[in-house]
């Protein structure tokens, strides 16, 4: 029987929780509040939560591997 419930899903979520989000990365959530301090991952704020694009998991991964390979 097919889920009726609306909050479940297939497709990904566009905003991802910093715990989430560090949890993609196989960081710790200090990490992850650490790089989002530093300007390393992109962050949105809504009200007092704070949010990770995809887009921004997937830009930094792309960097981190980028300048790995080039040095």
């Amino acid at each position: 029987m097919a889920s009726t419930d609306p909050t479940t899903t297939d497709q990904p979520r566009a905003l991802l929780s910093v715990e989430d989000a560090a949890r993609a990365l196989s960081i710790g959530r200090t990490t992850m509040f650490g790089l989002i301090k530093t300007g390393a991952i992109a962050s949105v704020q809504i009200g007092r939560l704070r949010r990770i694009p995809q887009t921004a998991i997937t830009e930094f991964t792309a960097r981190l591997t980028s300048e790995q390979t080039a040095a």
